[in-house]
């Protein structure tokens, strides 16, 4: 199954909502938008494709009702995730956590433009396994364009089979918190300072804080 969600923040007015898929969208406030699964996505096969414009003078604040668990698929045990922002005014994504289950691959590329005087905060948190799983795996790709220029390339995996899980470091936890163009504290863990301006926060750990 593939699942597409375009989200459109209009100043003044509800946000313009476009679904299509086993992934639907929800104005809960005027400046906010809550992401709902209307199915067992994603599974092993299945991709997903959000796309968030918020243009000068709109602000928007992106959730989700409750945590992404990426399961395997009977024939296929990869799933997809795809997110564009375009930010020429205010962003703020912080979605619940994705759980990848045992023999479960999730593959999530993330790309955000911020244009002007934009402004976003993203945060994201991956846990690896459920209760009682140490399996799966996930990778991420974050990438960051200010004004059309490269401000940001990070990519990180986890779980059985990345290069940082070995006998003495197998982390299965990732929160990351991006903060752009400010540079106040972005959370815990390591905090680097982005050259163009803004900060990225990562921590990693065994299990997600509570």
């Amino acid at each position: 199954m593939h699942s597409e969600v375009l989200v459109v923040a209009r100043p003044g007015r509800l946000p313009l909502l476009e679904c299509r898929g086993g992934l639907a969208a929800r104005a809960t406030l005027p400046d906010t938008v809550h992401l709902v699964s209307a199915a067992a996505t994603p599974l092993g096969g299945d991709g997903t494709s959000v796309r968030v414009v918020v243009p000068a003078g709109a602000r928007l604040r992106l959730r989700s009702v409750a945590a992404t668990v990426a399961l395997p698929g009977r024939d296929c045990p990869v799933s997809h995730s795809a997110f564009a922002f375009e930010a020429a005014g205010s962003l703020d994504v912080d979605l619940e956590p994705t759980v990848v289950a045992a023999d479960a691959v999730h593959e999530s590329a993330v790309h955000a433009d911020i244009e002007d005087a934009g402004q976003l905060r993203l945060r994201e948190r991956v846990q690896i396994g459920r209760a009682g799983e140490d399996r799966g795996r996930w990778s991420g790709s974050l990438r960051i364009d200010v004004k059309g220029e490269p401000l940001l390339r990070h990519r990180v995996e986890l779980g059985p089979g990345s290069p940082g899980h070995d006998a003495l470091a197998a982390p299965r936890a990732y929160v990351s918190e991006l903060h752009c163009p400010t540079r106040v504290s972005a959370g815990p863990g390591t905090v680097l300072e982005l050259a163009g301006g803004g900060v990225l926060a990562t921590w990693q750990g065994d299990r997600l804080p509570a």
